[in-house]
């Protein structure tokens, strides 16, 4: 691995923007400062480009972790758009060597079982034994249209099992038998809300998103999990960004049946793009995509900050000619001829993608 030198960048650290040249030696960065002239392997003009900290999608389906019918292979859905680190929701292959191999940093919350409205646990221990500390938690599928959950009974016999275990919970609740309050008291600190602005009854916009804003006090993350236009109302998310109501977290629920399929190049910069067109600010799209879900996935020293000495996982991002026009299942349509795209990829130093 040589030395990379990217010039006139406006540097995204994970928590603010600033204008800097960013030099790496090896794996790691070694400066973050004005004018460096450092001979460098590789240099690259950022002039009118956003160098950020490599972007966290925290809820993907991949190749090997997640099931066949929606696993898709990492790289290929996460480099291109910048995305160096991710979540697997929910691992139920059980396959710890897929993680291995893979070039894109990998967690994953494993899948929990439901059946006749009870949560049983033998395959949920089996995926913890074969991830090991690859998993952070467990997901739920708390979705009354499969035919197996009626009330919020099976959501508090998973939380109480990944409270004693000291894991996080991940809970899809779009299409939920219970009203959003409910699902939501069931969460702690740590815990993740996904799909959180869906347009289906029990919708989390209730009373003005009140049982969201008291929870989001209480540590619970809130996540927008887009899945394309599948469960995000682009009316809802619009209403929460007006009203002031801000999502921790900015993800794709990328599967191999939205990959590059949905209105455009579906992918995390896709999602970006959504957000920032529906009004949320810059900085709260970059940091829902990089720092936040680090933190929320236990790896903010790692993952998702750029500083000297740290791992150097790196995007280029430019704000250009990357048209995309999504419509939601109410008939909500989102679309522009711009949008954010990733022209760079450093991945432990290495370049893994350039457009």
């Amino acid at each position: 691995m040589g030395k990379i030198l990217i010039k006139n960048g406006r540097v995204w650290d994970g928590e603010r923007f600033f204008v800097a040249d960013l030099l790496t030696d090896g794996r790691l960065i070694s400066k973050i400062q004005d004018n460096i002239s450092d001979s460098a392997d590789f240099v690259f003009d950022a002039t009118g480009k956003t160098v950020s900290a490599g972007l966290v999608d925290a809820h993907t389906h991949l190749k090997g972790i997640s099931t066949d019918s929606f696993g898709i292979n990492a790289e290929a859905v996460c480099f291109p758009f910048g995305v160096t680190a991710a979540a697997d929701a929910a691992a139920e292959l059980g396959n710890a060597d897929a993680l291995k191999h893979s070039g894109v940093k990998t967690l994953v919350y494993v899948a929990t079982e439901i059946k006749n409205n009870k949560a049983y646990f033998e395959k949920t221990l089996k995926y913890l034994k074969a991830f090991g500390d690859s998993a952070v938690g467990v997901k739920v599928y708390f979705d009354e249209t499969g035919g197996q959950v009626r009330d919020i009974t099976p959501l508090k016999e998973i939380c109480d099992f990944a409270f004693d275990r000291e894991l996080k919970v991940m809970v899809h609740c779009s299409n939920s038998p219970t009203d959003m309050s409910k699902i939501l008291g069931c969460l702690t600190c740590g815990d993740t809300l996904t799909h959180a602005f869906h347009g289906e009854p029990n919708t989390s916009a209730a009373d003005g998103f009140k049982a969201l804003k008291e929870a989001q006090k209480r540590g619970v993350i809130v996540d927008v999990g887009f899945a394309g236009h599948v469960h995000t109302d682009f009316s809802v998310l619009k209403f929460a960004i007006n009203g002031g109501v801000v999502a921790d977290i900015i993800s794709t629920d990328i599967t191999r049946l939205s990959a590059f399929k949905r209105g455009g190049r579906y992918g995390l910069t896709m999602c970006m793009s959504i957000a920032k067109d529906l009004g949320l600010s810059e900085e709260k799209v970059f940091r829902a995509v990089t720092s936040n879900p680090a933190k929320a996935l236990g790896k903010y020293n790692e993952w998702g900050s750029l500083r000297e000495g740290g791992t150097a996982d790196i995007c280029l991002l430019d704000y250009g000619d990357e048209a995309y026009c999504l419509t939601d299942k109410a008939g909500n349509t989102v679309k522009n001829t711009k949008g954010y795209r990733c022209v760079l990829t450093i991945s432990d130093g290495e370049v893994v993608y350039r457009r």
